[in-house]
């Protein structure tokens, strides 16, 4: 206690300083001492007394929030005035005008509220060093440096360069400009249409919903230009023209011919020639082939092999310098005589112009040919079926009666074919589907049969 009130009197003697709060302690109040080791730093901050320092501390803050700083450290003239008592009405100077309403002889005063909310602390708020920061501060101000170098010296940078030679683009704004209601030129908007009218921005129109998303112009084209419903030929209906009908019977016969020749084909393939057999003479010559000819074979072939090894020896032998410069010079003069021709052959080209021209001309109109051709093939396979999947496309049988089997009436007529297999077929037709067959059943188990106890009684 002895070091605290020590401290508290070093304190308050300080020059210059002025306490706000009043320093009355309890010094008369005597405790009784305890004894405790100072030599150990635990023992430090447990047992020490710093009251007096924090109470002096706490009354520079106080000093600070209210004066804006010491009361030691401010002038005589901010902290007392001379009162010579109440002016008179004359020298009494005229109200500055406040804004706002006032009342009736009495000066407009803030409301509580206000004053509430100010701001009464005079402590300078403390500075925001993350504010002042910036990335890269030390790298952009080594590159500053190293700029102002370079403009003393007259010299100008490469991105500078570029920017003063590149030409400015001026770009000027089209202000909107709203027609008048009244203008007669105005366009005419139908309020009950289907179509909507945009206004605002296309991103925040398509952002929130109400625009919806371009469709590709790809999903727009059919994948056939067959219609959905084919309407059958005239000669079809259940009381047709006689020539109609025989037209159809006409068509329908000409596809029977086809697939009979297309199954004649592969029978002819399948078919065995007889003269292909084999006989009992043809396995004999095969056998004895090849026999009698082995002797002739075994003498030649000593022969052929002298030779061979002749040959070989002399491709081995090493080339004298005298025919490596015959060669040399052989292929300088033929490579002399291609550029010669092939100067000529351009020489005679320039006398060439007019058939040059017209060869030009001729693949020219053979290109356009082949064009047209080809986007001819290319319409005609719009109304052909494309292959979309393992299967190819097989038409569906025609549906015709014969003369004998037309009906008068339609109470007579009798129903063919079916509804859902010609709108399953024309799905295929459009590209719509790929062609498909159905499914066959594959019995993952055998079938195993068990004689009941009821069966075997009767057996």
């Amino acid at each position: 206690m002895a070091a605290a009130r020590r401290l508290k009197r070093v304190v308050a003697s300080q020059p210059g300083f002025v306490s706000l709060k009043s320093s009355h302690t309890s010094d008369t109040v005597s405790t009784r001492r305890k004894r405790v080791n100072k030599n150990k730093k635990k023992n430090w901050n447990k047992h020490s007394d710093i009251n007096d320092v924090e109470g002096f501390l706490e009354d520079v803050r106080l000093q600070e929030r209210t004066t804006g700083g010491l009361l030691s450290e401010k002038s005589d003239e901010s902290l007392f005035f001379l009162d010579v008592g109440q002016p008179n009405k004359a020298e009494q100077k005229a109200p500055e005008p406040v804004e706002g309403k006032k009342r009736k002889g009495k000066q407009s005063r803030p409301l509580r509220i206000d004053l509430i909310l100010q701001h009464d602390s005079l402590v300078s708020p403390p500075k925001d060093v993350l504010a002042y920061q910036q990335p890269n501060a030390k790298k952009l101000r080594r590159i500053a440096q190293k700029a102002e170098q370079l403009a003393a010296k007259g010299v100008v940078p490469r991105r500078q360069k570029r920017l003063q030679n590149t030409q400015p683009v001026v770009r000027t704004a089209k202000k909107a400009v709203t027609e008048a209601n009244n203008n007669p030129d105005r366009g005419y908007y139908d309020l009950w249409g289907q179509e909507t009218k945009e206004s605002g921005n296309s991103w925040y129109l398509q952002q929130t919903g109400k625009k919806l998303v371009k469709r590709p112009e790809k999903l727009n084209e059919k994948p056939s230009v067959l219609p959905a419903v084919e309407v059958i030929a005239p000669g079809g209906s259940y009381n047709p023209d006689f020539f109609s009908h025989q037209a159809l019977l006409q068509k329908a016969h000409e596809v029977e011919v086809k697939k009979q020749k297309e199954e004649d084909k592969i029978e002819k393939k399948l078919v065995v020639n007889k003269e292909d057999t084999a006989t009992e003479e043809t396995i004999f010559r095969e056998q004895v082939e090849g026999l009698v000819e082995e002797e002739n074979e075994e003498e030649t072939a000593p022969n052929e092999e002298e030779e061979d090894q002749t040959g070989a020896i002399a491709l081995a032998g090493k080339k004298t310098e005298r025919q490596r410069k015959k060669e040399k010079a052989e292929k300088i003069k033929d490579q002399q005589r291609l550029a010669g021709r092939r100067q000529t052959e351009h020489r005679q080209q320039l006398f060439q112009l007019r058939s040059i021209k017209t060869s030009i001309k001729q693949q020219e109109q053979k290109t356009k040919a082949k064009q047209k051709l080809r986007k001819a093939k290319q319409e005609a396979q719009k109304a052909q079926p494309r292959r979309l999947g393992r299967l190819k496309f097989q038409p569906q049988d025609m549906e015709i009666q014969l003369s004998d089997e037309l009906a008068g009436s339609l109470r007579q007529l009798k129903p063919e074919g079916s509804v859902l297999k010609d709108r399953f077929k024309s799905l295929q037709k459009r590209n719509l589907i790929e062609p498909r067959e159905r499914a066959k059943f594959k019995r993952r188990h055998k079938l195993k049969y068990v004689e009941k106890r009821a069966f075997r009684e009767i057996t």
